[in-house]
């Protein structure tokens, strides 16, 4: 079978778009090539900064000729129809048209179509330039002379020559002839742009990457990122030295060369005194180099780092190390700078008195002074919800509500968090080499630790406000400024250094925490808090908006938002009534709301209009929020491994505590487990099958069950039963024994099987009918306590 070898060469492709450049050719063409009737056995896509290649192995030489028939209107339908027909079909005229009978539609014309074979070079040589044409890029461009006509070619970069080889492995290959713009295929390539930048003549693709190997380019990227990873490893253990991995990086730096030469660059030990985050960002960012730390030392960096050359220079690449170097020096100065800046005072404290008051700030601390600037500068945080320092308020407002929540739900254990060191996250969080790739611990249940004296209610409480005015803090300063991804974790050292309780400043960096399915939950219940407070004053503030995620998209990430809320109440067993919690904010943000419109109507002059009554009925939008948190908590639990039909069974519109409805559908799942479990349902169901059928039916149904009514022992013994079961199961249910409740409801499974096999419901006599449907109605308001058994598979 032959092979089909494809390669598009251009100037530097930038690294984030080739990985994706490359699938979206070998989906484009295998696509065209399948729809064209051509089978082929393996594709592989490769890339490098300067060429897209694919390797199709297997591919059919020849399409099959394909004949069809298309069926046509009738040989009496009017002429437009025939028309039609004719163009749906190809056909010149309706004499190439066949006729067809049949018994019951009469005559009708049907079209005979017959497509012969086609050779697979015809079609390649079809599919490339239009797939050149039409290609995705996020940003391309046109280029010399040609670049004035309309419709003239557009690539990411100049595109400089394609090489398209088809034929098998026994056989010469042949190029496939076509043109775009210019540029002709052919066999020709070239290697690297100073090593080998001669042409090289390629027959098929095993002789393709050989010789481009010889000539100084490695295509294939997962190899040369092996080798990077390898070579910086081993240069930074000759050298005393970890290497600090990074697999962003790696992928971006692997799609910068094509022939990787790894080096060691220095700068001066001064420079360590920077925050090792703001040091790593800083090389990453601007140089695309890794950092090293010394060995067996986990926190602190080292004044080495690992950069990649693309050349083999003749000096070994001291001159290439030198010079990366002195920019590296340039751009830690500048950290350095922000780094101290963002430690001393403000020039402008006397302006910012109103809102240090405002917000009970110190302005003899650094990041107080940047919170007051924060509220001062009136920096937006959404046109219609107002500044930063508008929703530090109310999330402030919000954690102090929370915080007695979240208190009452954790247990101080005898521990370490009082005087906690900086670096150590709560609940033995992972460290930071592991955050970064995204873990978490597994633990689920709370074991925060607040040393030998547990903090009060009050003191949590207190904590927690304080932590919440400061959690913005950190967006004035000036490294935050430079680097946006560091915001909380500045914050976070800001706080330790100007003596904020360690819970304060865990929080600061913790209550953007998680920012998704694998992100670490924060166990500190100040963090929590503040966590809390801040994804559900989102969330409310756009749903008051009405700014609701739809479809594919959600530009402000509620989905993820309300993910973080059940997680946070999920990992930390804290109970919250979030429909309560909803409402109130609500009401808050609609008055913000209507003070800004009734601003900014007194300043036009015209009348006022509350703004909260153009978003509907905030109660109906209350609910609406909490479906949407019923929505992330399924997806939640089905990814746990949860029955689908337990969670539907045991959520309700009205539930609104999202841990309740976890430990429902836990014990649920326990009791159906269980003999008595699965008897038990099937009972409920007939019971709730019948009465839903007789419902329907509009039989009536009487309100109670009476005594006096009943003809049978086994009526007698069932509303007996259901009597104690439900008082009992009511008792366990207050005291959030769902497993309780459940054994409770297991008292009915024998009294159930006794009555449906003693009893018939439907009697002749109208009001046993409709007594025995009621003692059925009882059944399923007992089972309903818990759960909805009507939902439930089985």
């Amino acid at each position: 079978m032959p092979d089909l070898l494809l390669e598009l060469r251009s100037e530097e492709i930038p690294a984030r778009m080739q990985r994706k450049a490359a699938g979206d050719l070998r989906k484009m063409l295998t696509d065209g090539l399948v729809e064209a009737g051509l089978t082929y056995e393996a594709a592989r896509e490769y890339w490098t900064p300067r060429r897209l290649t694919l390797d199709i192995r297997g591919l059919t030489a020849r399409s099959k000729e394909v004949s069809e028939e298309i069926k046509g209107p009738s040989t009496s339908a009017p002429e437009q129809a025939v028309q039609g027909f004719l163009r749906k079909a190809g056909l010149a005229s309706i004499a190439e048209a066949h006729v067809h009978s049949d018994p019951k539609k009469g005559d009708f014309y049907v079209a005979h179509i017959s497509k012969p074979g086609r050779a697979a070079e015809e079609i390649i040589a079809e599919l490339v330039p239009g797939i050149i044409r039409n290609f995705p890029w996020p940003k391309s461009m046109r280029w010399g002379p040609a670049s004035a006509k309309p419709g003239s070619l557009r690539w990411v970069r100049p595109l400089q020559s394609i090489l398209c080889t088809f034929g098998p492995e026994t056989e010469e290959p042949v190029v496939v002839d076509f043109e775009i713009d210019g540029i002709r295929s052919g066999n020709i390539t070239y290697g690297h742009r100073f090593h080998a930048p001669d042409a090289i003549t390629v027959r098929r693709f095993d002789d393709y990457v050989s010789k481009l190997e010889a000539a100084k380019v490695v295509l294939d990227a997962d190899r040369r990122k092996e080798i990077i990873l390898a070579d910086a490893r081993n240069l930074a253990f000759a050298n005393g030295l970890d290497l600090v991995e990074d697999d962003g990086l790696l992928e971006e730096v692997s799609g910068l060369v094509e022939w990787p030469v790894v080096l060691m660059g220095e700068f001066e030990e001064a420079f360590l005194a920077i925050p090792a985050e703001v040091i790593r960002l800083t090389i990453r960012a601007n140089q695309k180099c890794f950092v090293t730390r010394p060995q067996g030392v986990a926190e602190a960096l080292s004044n080495r780092f690992i950069l990649t050359a693309n050349i083999e220079a003749r000096d070994g690449g001291k001159e290439i190390a030198h010079g990366n170097g002195k920019v590296v020096r340039a751009r830690l100065s500048d950290a350095l700078y922000f780094w101290t800046t963002d430690q001393g005072d403000l020039p402008d404290l006397r302006e910012l008195e109103a809102s240090a008051e405002k917000f009970g700030l110190d302005l003899k601390k650094p990041l107080d002074q940047r919170m007051a600037r924060l509220d001062h500068l009136g920096v937006t945080f959404h046109a219609k919800l107002g500044t930063q320092g508008e929703r530090v308020e109310r999330i402030a407002r919000l954690a102090e509500e929370l915080a007695p929540m979240v208190a009452q739900s954790i247990s101080p254990l005898e521990g370490e968090m009082a005087g906690r060191p900086e670096g150590v996250a709560s609940r033995k969080a992972p460290a930071s080499s592991d955050r970064e790739k995204g873990s978490r611990p597994v633990v689920p249940t709370p074991s925060v630790a607040f040393g030998d004296i547990s903090p009060s209610r009050g003191e949590i409480i207190a904590l927690a406000g304080r932590a919440a005015v400061l959690a913005k803090a950190d967006l004035t300063t000036e490294v935050v400024g430079e680097f946006p991804e560091l915001q909380g974790a500045m914050g976070r050292k800001y706080a330790l250094l100007q003596g904020e309780h360690p819970s304060v400043a865990a929080a600061i960096e913790e209550h953007y925490k998680p920012q998704g399915p694998s992100d670490y939950v924060p166990s500190d219940p100040v963090s929590i808090t503040v966590a809390l407070a801040d994804k559900l004053d989102t969330l409310v503030g756009f749903w008051a908006i009405d700014e609701k995620p739809t479809g594919s998209k959600d530009p402000y990430a509620l989905r993820r938002a309300a993910l973080g809320v059940v997680r946070l109440v999920l990992d930390n067993q804290t109970p919250v009534s979030l429909l309560s919690i909803v409402a109130e904010h609500r009401k808050i943000i609609e008055d913000q709301i209507d003070r800004k419109h009734a601003e900014e109507q007194a300043k036009l002059g015209g009348d006022y209009v509350s703004a909260s009554a153009h978003a509907g009925d905030g109660k109906s939008g209350d609910r609406d929020l909490l479906a949407f948190f019923h929505d992330r908590l399924k997806v939640y639990l089905r990814d746990q491994g949860a029955r689908h039909d337990l969670i539907d069974a045991v959520i309700t519109p009205q539930s609104d505590d999202l841990l309740q409805i976890v430990r429902r559908v836990e014990a649920l799942g326990s009791f159906l487990d269980t003999e008595d479990g699965k008897n038990l349902l099937a009972g409920t169901k007939r019971a709730a099958n019948i009465l839903a059928a007789e419902e329907k039916k509009k039989t009536a149904v009487a309100e109670t069950a009476e005594p006096a009514l009943f003809r049978e022992d086994s009526e007698r013994s069932l509303f007996a039963a259901v009597n104690q079961a439900e008082k009992k199961a009511g008792e366990a249910i207050q005291n959030d024994d769902f497993s309780g409740a459940l054994l409770a409801l297991s008292v009915l499974r024998e009294p159930v099987d006794s009555f449906f096999e003693h009893v018939l419901v439907n009697d002749e006599d109208q009001a046993v009918r409709a007594n025995r449907l009621a003692l059925l109605a009882r059944i399923r308001a007992a089972t309903g306590q818990v759960a909805d058994f009507s939902r439930i598979a089985g």
